[in-house]
């Protein structure tokens, strides 16, 4: 893709051009670009899913468009002088699942008021993290929400846990279109 800068020519110019080039406008520039081909055969099962998911994003932008609150949200990440709107801002939202990039058990003994760590990022916010400990046999110990303390969330254990050989500790992160990770670790 090309961009076309002070071409009186090109200027304003958008369309297709043969089988050969595509001009279109974009925050005030000309963009040129190679023409798509004509596309053939049946889409397969991966790209009907994408297609699925864009347009929940397309869905889910618009409506962030149309609540007030929500979209003051958003407007904050748009940057409007690169081309990137509040509506752009709330497709990628939920295109991109939030990351558990790393869970720090080093703080927990199983002790009521240890602390467990997590690290988890989002390209726009995380929105909730939770915790859930269990027993090797599967049975819960505890279950609740982390507080974000800025840099990482912070999960207060709230109950005395006797044996942590084979325990289970998964987090869950969601970010504002309700995305889902989870990761988990055993002891």
């Amino acid at each position: 893709m090309a961009e076309s800068k002070n071409n009186i020519i090109t200027h304003g110019l958008s369309g297709k051009v043969g089988d050969l080039i595509v001009f279109s406008q974009r925050n005030g520039k000309t963009i040129v670009s190679k023409a798509p081909k004509d596309k053939t055969g049946e889409d397969s099962q991966k790209q009907k899913d994408q297609q699925q998911k864009f347009q929940r994003a397309v869905l889910y932008a618009k409506a962030v468009l149309n609540d007030p609150d929500r979209k003051e949200l958003y407007d904050a990440d748009a940057d409007q002088a690169n081309g990137v709107s509040t509506y752009n801002v709330a497709v990628a939202d939920l295109l991109n699942a939030p990351k558990i990039e790393k869970i720090d058990l080093s703080g927990y003994t199983g002790k009521k008021g240890d602390v467990i760590k997590i690290t988890a990022t989002d390209d726009f916010q995380v929105a909730s993290v939770t915790v859930r400990i269990e027993n090797a046999d599967g049975s819960l110990v505890e279950e609740g929400s982390a507080l974000d303390s800025g840099f990482e969330w912070l999960y207060t254990a709230v109950a005395n846990n006797a044996d942590l050989s084979g325990d289970k500790i998964t987090v869950k992160a969601t970010d504002n279109p309700a995305n889902l990770t989870e990761k988990s670790q055993t002891l």
